[in-house]
């Protein structure tokens, strides 16, 4: 059932032209939502900030339609190399399982280059309207829309919207005009970021200097592009302050002459940890650095900015188009916030090991390092980033059952053979970009239980047999290649999946217990009445 809507000048505002709101705009124009973007700068911005883009949000751009317009802005990445306190290699971070999301681990780019991408494909959507030099300066929450005030050089105006989604930064108009806090603590160590050119690094990774005299990061980038980040001390700069060209030509000297003209940008900054205390006020949302900011260590900032959007637009989406019941939203930040507090906290305290200035400390973390490098267990801790911490909802749009591990975590998307349209392609192709019901060697007999499912969320059917054989029944399936499908999806043998379009797993049960689990997911759909011992595969709408 579709719902009656209210009179609004557009579905969605996005408060903020940077990369999480871009991201934002454009899966929600895939997804056909009219959208309007406000953004008080004139234009993109001009400052390199994020620097490294992972696996996972290279997805989601996959998802929205535009990653192939984003690769070429890209160093397909293998990840960061990490220095002891004498410059010698410890060991290098690719991350577990290469190319499991379908796209190389952590890659390096120019934050100018990436919004000037996604501004074009999103300026390019019919139902999206990009607004530059529109400042938001308050909001009105309704019950069914809010009121946008815009104010712009030829005067004041109001946008209508039934949600409102603010990605506008660290200093969030979103957040601050509607008062909500946040909690955590800033950083007192300054820190000087420069962008170079013409530079002689051609490394595919970054790398991570723990030399306590002078803790240090450098990441190559396209075109003989390079940034460094130095720790400065007492003395050397501040933040109200740019940088001193002949401090900056001094630091990189150990890797490169340096002339003023291959400068492209430099900055002395603190960084900052904390957490917004509500992530939803009323109609309007906060992502990326309206809702979380950390330091950059791990290079999660602008990745858990893109995981927010991953997360909520989706089911935006949804409920406006009648199929999630709009009391879903609140998910959103039950699924995300713990997370996000996560990463801060592993950012914190890679920080702190990684970068210290004791020498002491730096002598006893090599050690460590050296020391578990020496045994598997440390060895894959260390090199597949096991230390980062792992996406599992526990709580939100998940019905844990019987297999709990299983459910509220991210699948990859493995080469499939597609009996569809007897083609090769990779998972998330085949199953599109909304929901689906997936059997893992399920009996034919076992669908018709399902079927109410299958139309509540309008999700895609396909089954996957673990052995190697045809699939009987009929009904489309999807094909091992390389392995990487049975991989997969062996855990979930002899039961159904059901995949959120964000690819985490909803829930996974088998046929005998889909009477216990329909209830629980058509909750969450509107105007569903699941009977209190629900017969299977019946289902009633108000």
């Amino acid at each position: 059932m579709t719902p009656i809507k209210p009179h609004c000048d557009v579905e969605v505002v996005v408060c903020g032209a940077g990369p999480v709101g871009l991201t934002a705009a454009a899966l929600l124009a895939a997804r056909g939502i009219e959208v309007v973007v406000l953004e008080q700068n004139d234009s993109t911005s001009d400052e390199p900030k994020a620097i490294s883009i992972d696996d996972e949000a290279l997805r989601v751009f996959q998802q929205a339609g535009i990653v192939d317009q984003i690769m070429p802005v890209l160093v397909p990445g293998t990840g960061t190399r990490y220095y002891d306190g004498a410059g010698t290699p410890l060991f290098h971070a690719k991350g577990p399982q290469p190319f499991r999301l379908g796209f190389p681990f952590k890659n390096p780019f120019a934050q100018p280059d990436l919004e000037r991408v996604l501004a074009d494909a999103v300026t390019r959507a019919p139902n999206v309207s990009v607004r530059f030099g529109n400042r938001v300066s308050g909001f009105d929450q309704h019950p069914d829309h809010v009121s946008v005030h815009v104010q712009t050089a030829t005067g004041a105006s109001t946008v209508t919207a039934r949600y409102v989604l603010g990605c506008d930064g660290g200093r969030s108009a979103t957040r601050l005009l509607q008062g909500i806090d946040m909690s955590g603590r800033s950083h007192d160590q300054v820190w000087l970021v420069a962008d170079t050119v013409e530079d002689p690094h051609t490394e595919r990774f970054a790398m991570h200097h723990g030399d306590p005299d002078r803790p240090h990061v450098i990441v190559p980038g396209l075109n003989g592009r390079c940034r460094y980040e130095f720790r400065l001390f007492d003395g050397e700069g501040d933040p109200q302050q740019p940088p001193d060209f002949e401090l900056i030509r001094k630091l990189v000297s150990r890797y490169r002459v340096l002339e003023p003209h291959q400068v492209e940008r430099a900055v002395n900054y603190r960084f900052n940890a904390v957490v917004a205390d509500e992530w939803m006020i009323g109609r309007s949302f906060l992502l990326g650095d309206a809702a979380h900011m950390m330091p950059p260590f791990a290079g999660q900032g602008l990745n858990s900015g893109i995981r927010d959007a991953a997360n909520l637009c989706w089911k935006i989406a949804d409920v406006l188009a009648g199929i999630l019941d709009a009391d879903v939203l609140a998910s959103y930040q039950r699924e995300r916030f713990p997370h996000a507090l996560a990463t801060v906290r592993m950012s914190e305290r890679l920080g702190r090991v990684v970068m210290t200035t004791s020498p002491s400390m730096a002598a006893r973390r090599d050690r460590r390092v050296a020391a578990a490098l020496a045994t598997e267990d440390g060895r894959v801790y260390l090199e597949q980033m096991r230390y980062r911490p792992p996406q599992h909802y526990i709580d939100g749009l998940v019905v844990p059952g019987d297999l709990p591990a299983y459910v509220g975590v991210p699948l990859g998307q493995p080469l499939v053979f597609d009996t569809a349209t007897h083609a090769v392609c990779r998972l998330d192709e085949a199953l599109g970009t909304g929901w689906s019901l997936i059997g893992i060697d399920v009996g034919d007999e076992h669908w018709q239980g399902v079927e109410s499912v299958l139309t509540a969320f309008d999700a895609t059917a396909a089954q996957i047999t673990l052995a190697d054989h045809m699939p009987g029944g009929g009904r489309r399936a999807l094909i091992d290649v390389d392995h990487a499908l049975i991989s997969e999806f062996i855990a979930y043998a002899g039961r159904f999946v059901l995949l959120r379009p964000d690819h985490f797993v909803a829930a996974a049960w088998t046929p005998d217990h889909t009477e216990d689990v329909i209830g629980g997911v058509l909750s969450w759909t509107p105007g569903v009445v699941v009977p209190a011992t629900p017969r299977q595969g019946v289902v009633s709408h108000g």
